[in-house]
């Protein structure tokens, strides 16, 4: 059953660490020649293999000199959602010497850790589909360019798992970890605006542990325990979109303790309060939303969820509130953002 997983992730690292005389007949080994793959801002929609090629896999590996993947999550299962396919997922880091512009990121002239994450549908053993989420605000970030004012959390490297044991799992828990994200994203649509709490997401049956990690993407950061998950992310963001809808979601697996959900977009909301420098703008906007998770069952057979991984379309985002992120972390970042 995991075989497409174990080759798909073979696959994939041979693929970023190739010589260029061997990319393309490696691609056309793990790659549908008429794959699709949505990128996050400003790369967007590339169709077919050979756009693959030059608009992602060429410039990661030319910018990012004697760029390498470092996996800290890779999974795959059957997607429960009416699309249904065979997917793989991960959180990964391209890493190497930021040497060269990448998608309008100025070079820094030293090692960057590139995080992304990544589903992929696989038939007959190649890539058909992709869905890649790259933080391109934390590559500007790391050149000492960051393109927001402040930052709400902690900014840091996404660490693996505290198990160590994230990439190419081999439990046998996959329907209770998927389930058990079903029932926290059950309860978590409404919220008392006060505490912003939601039912069933803390304390006694409450679906997180009392000692939850989050991770997230830059801006928002790290935070620890679900009071520094609501002070540093969940009511700056819910003051800013109070009327955002989630869930939308195309894809969702689970792969031993571990599971993997995302919407292209999964949430639409209203943009009513400031939200990371930029003044409230009333428009509807729409979020491309990954989240894996690490299960923990060392309490109870139903688990709690330990450490949540999440990578958002910030870029796309914030043009739609009409802020030029790529071009403010090539530029000086003092003072306020600006509306455009």
């Amino acid at each position: 059953m995991r075989a497409f997983r174990d080759q798909t992730h073979a696959g994939l690292n041979a693929l970023i660490a190739a010589s260029d005389v061997e990319l393309s007949d490696l691609a056309k080994g793990l790659i549908a020649s008429d794959t699709v793959w949505d990128v996050s801002a400003p790369v967007e929609q590339l169709v077919g293999l050979d756009a693959v090629l030059e608009g992602f896999l060429r410039p990661l590996r030319s910018s990012l000199s004697q760029c390498r993947r470092r996996d800290e999550i890779f999974i795959g299962g059957a997607n429960i959602r009416a699309e249904g396919g065979t997917w793989c997922a991960a959180i990964t880091h391209y890493v190497g010497t930021l040497n060269a512009p990448l998608w309008g990121v100025a070079p820094s002239n030293r090692l960057a850790f590139l995080r992304a994450g990544e589903f992929y549908r696989v038939a007959n053993g190649q890539i058909v589909e992709a869905r890649i989420i790259v933080d391109l605000p934390d590559l500007m970030r790391q050149a000492g360019r960051s393109p927001y004012p402040f930052s709400l959390g902690t900014e840091m490297l996404f660490p693996g798992p505290a198990t160590h044991d994230g990439v190419l799992p081999q439990g046998t828990r996959a329907d209770a970890s998927i389930a058990l994200v079903e029932r926290m994203i059950a309860n978590l649509h409404a919220y008392d605006p006060l505490t912003m709490r939601s039912a069933g997401q803390t304390g006694e049956g409450g679906v997180w542990d009392d000692l939850m990690l989050w991770y997230g993407p830059a801006g928002i950061g790290a935070n620890y325990t679900w009071a520094g998950f609501v002070a540093d992310h969940r009511a700056p963001f819910l003051q800013a979109f109070p009327d955002r809808r989630g869930g939308n979601h195309y894809c969702r697996i689970g792969d031993g303790d571990y599971a993997a959900i995302s919407g292209w977009p999964s949430m639409t909301m209203t943009h009513r309060a400031p939200y990371l420098g930029v003044p409230a703008t009333g428009r509807d906007l729409t979020l491309r939303v990954m989240d894996f998770y690490r299960c923990d069952y060392t309490h109870d057979a139903t688990g709690r969820l330990a450490e949540n991984w999440v990578l958002l379309d910030y870029v796309d985002l914030f043009a739609q509130m009409g802020v030029d992120l790529i071009a403010r972390g090539s530029a000086d970042t003092s003072g306020d953002v600006q509306v455009g």
